[in-house]
């Protein structure tokens, strides 16, 4: 399994700046702007992440970011 600061800074690099992944905002905001991507309205923003998972890579590696523990 990848460390999460390893995930994290590959998060970074697709978005272009640092965000917090875990920050639904930030999340929304660089999947809208940097990559185009409009989310599905779901019960929550990992719902929402799931079912788009193959629109682009960022979106695997934050749904595996916010799964993994602190």
């Amino acid at each position: 399994m990848a460390d999460k600061d390893f995930i994290h800074q590959r998060i970074c690099v697709f978005a272009g700046k640092d965000i917090d992944p875990d920050s639904d905002a930030q999340v929304e905001e660089v999947l809208r702007s940097k990559f185009d991507i409009s989310l599905p309205q779901r019960r929550s923003l990992n719902e929402s992440l799931a079912s788009t998972a193959s629109d682009h890579e960022i979106i695997n590696l934050i749904l595996e970011y916010r799964t993994m523990g602190k």
